[in-house]
């Protein structure tokens, strides 16, 4: 991540600015663009959303978006995943998602970089938790973890074939080692 000079902005001048790529994010009145993701961040990100999408969006249980900017709680965010209830999704009159979405994710999800600081994208899913969301997701690759986030209760470290947590509704079982695995790619070695 990179901190940008806060010009003194406030949260609805920094909406005003064109969106940078990768995105720049507004945390307790600072400008902090995030890392652009690499391979492993990439892969991690597809596979969690489709495999997501393919059991709720059919029936119209939830659906999981890449890299969508949520603004609330005064802060404006684009976590990495972040996964809403159908019902919560706004639609316009053509029945297409509206582009603001102003309240928190129902689960949100966060793939850590090597570059990036743990406690900052903790700091994230907790101002995620604080605004609704029930569930955050931290995933690891480099410690092949993922740190498991539900409101007022103390994370939980998921490891191996540890089962994941996932939002209420979603008919959907992962453990830690299946979503890791997805890293290995048909015809790699190992």
């Amino acid at each position: 991540m990179v901190q940008i000079s806060p010009q003194s902005l406030n949260l609805e001048e920094f909406l005003k600015l064109p969106e940078t790529k990768p995105a720049s994010e507004y945390i307790n009145g600072e400008i902090i663009q995030k890392s652009m993701p690499k391979t492993r961040h990439s892969r991690l990100q597809g596979k969690l959303i489709s495999t997501i999408n393919e059991v709720v969006e059919d029936r119209r249980i939830a659906y999981a978006f890449p890299e969508l900017r949520c603004t609330f709680g005064g802060q404006s965010i684009v976590p990495d995943v972040t996964v809403f209830h159908w019902i919560k999704i706004e639609f316009n009159g053509y029945g297409e998602p509206v582009d603001d979405v102003l309240i928190a994710p129902d689960w949100t999800i966060e793939i850590l970089s090597p570059e990036q600081s743990s406690n900052r994208v903790t700091g994230k899913i907790l101002h995620c938790l604080s605004y609704g969301s029930q569930l955050g997701w931290l995933i690891d690759p480099d410690d092949r973890s993922i740190l498991i986030f539900l409101p007022n209760q103390q994370p939980q470290l998921c490891r191996g074939s540890d089962q994941l947590v996932v939002l209420d509704g979603i008919d959907l079982l992962l453990t830690a080692e299946q979503v890791f695995g997805w890293l290995r790619m048909a015809g790699s070695a190992g």
